[in-house]
């Protein structure tokens, strides 16, 4: 008899999912696990890991009684034994069936942006695995201080054809509207911030001759400082409005010329991203919010005025809402 090689791997990628994207609904787990199969094998997928007491749901009492899933505690604790899900530092609270409740809105719209992503990576035929959306990577500052973007997105474009391809990074914000335009327009500092914190060695108070310059920390992690995009939702145009005006005016008061020149910072309305696509060119680079690029181009905004003359402004999709018609720079 000939016993399956990956018995039980379905079950431990639906388990390892879970515990990094912290909460999904079963549709949301069906999309990331098996879109090729029928909905009701996931669904029993689910209910046997529950039955295991790996997993818990909440019932959402509103559409339609929607099953919100999440790891028990013991879930998360076997998960984080895998190498897949090595270093990552699990939700303290997301276990709780209350704390699930109180956090289940902002959660599962990160997952939903995750999910736009990974279709999107399908449909072009690019590489974006389901674990290469990571919530919640702490950064630390220093003196107890932090930066957790709500997901580290991993993407492998260009790959089409059995190519290779490049591999792009972002950190991404969800808004929901629960801030005020001045906290979420603080955010882009506290990245200038982790773009330049250099720790200092223990024992090494300051730079002595003959010894290597100390670099910035986020070098350890990355080749190339990760793109920051910005998904705002939970409001209407005027409130779109407000919160792109104040990314804005915090990209004004950016003073670290590296950060400026070497970090592509975008937003996009949740709608625009699930209806088009993140391919699409429907993100707007802070600094110049009149246009529309794709979150994979590279935007530097003209510097002089002949550049302006030839810049040219990307056509947005069709029936893509969002801060008006696109403007020249």
């Amino acid at each position: 008899m000939t016993v399956h090689a990956d018995a039980g791997g379905a079950d431990r990628l639906a388990l390892a999912v879970l515990a990094q994207y912290r909460m999904a609904t079963t549709e949301q787990m069906h999309t990331v696990i098996a879109p090729g199969v029928r909905i009701e094998q996931t669904r029993r997928r689910l209910a046997k890991l529950r039955d295991e007491g790996l997993v818990e749901r909440i019932t959402l009492p509103q559409a339609g009684r929607t099953r919100v899933w999440f790891v028990t505690q013991y879930g998360a604790q076997i998960a984080s034994e895998w190498p897949e899900l090595r270093g990552r530092q699990p939700s303290r609270t997301v276990s709780d069936p209350t704390a699930a409740r109180l956090k289940v809105g902002h959660a599962l719209t990160v997952t939903e942006t995750g999910l736009a992503f990974v279709r999107d990576t399908r449909r072009r035929g690019e590489v974006c695995r389901p674990l290469d959306w990571i919530p919640e990577v702490h950064h630390f500052l220093g003196g107890g201080e932090a930066v957790i973007p709500d997901a580290l997105l991993y993407y492998q474009g260009g790959s089409r054809n059995g190519g290779r391809g490049s591999m792009m990074r972002a950190f991404i914000e969800v808004d929901r509207a629960t801030m005020g335009p001045e906290r979420l327009s603080a955010k882009i500092g506290a990245y200038e911030r982790l773009y330049q914190y250099t720790p200092v060695p223990f024992g090494r108070a300051r730079q002595g001759l003959g010894q290597e310059p100390a670099r910035e920390n986020w070098r350890d992690r990355y080749p190339l400082f990760p793109r920051l995009l910005f998904v705002l939702d939970g409001t209407g145009p005027a409130g779109l409005d407000n919160r792109i005006r104040a990314l804005r005016a915090a990209y004004g008061e950016l003073t670290q010329p590296g950060f400026i020149r070497d970090v592509t910072i975008l937003a996009v309305p949740l709608t625009d991203l699930l209806e088009h696509g993140p391919s699409a060119p429907v993100w707007r680079p802070v600094q110049d919010p009149g246009r529309r690029v794709s979150w994979m181009d590279s935007y530097r905004p003209p510097t002089a005025p002949e550049e302006a003359e030839e810049a040219e402004t990307p056509t947005a999709p069709a029936g893509a809402r969002g801060w008006g018609a696109p403007s020249g720079a």
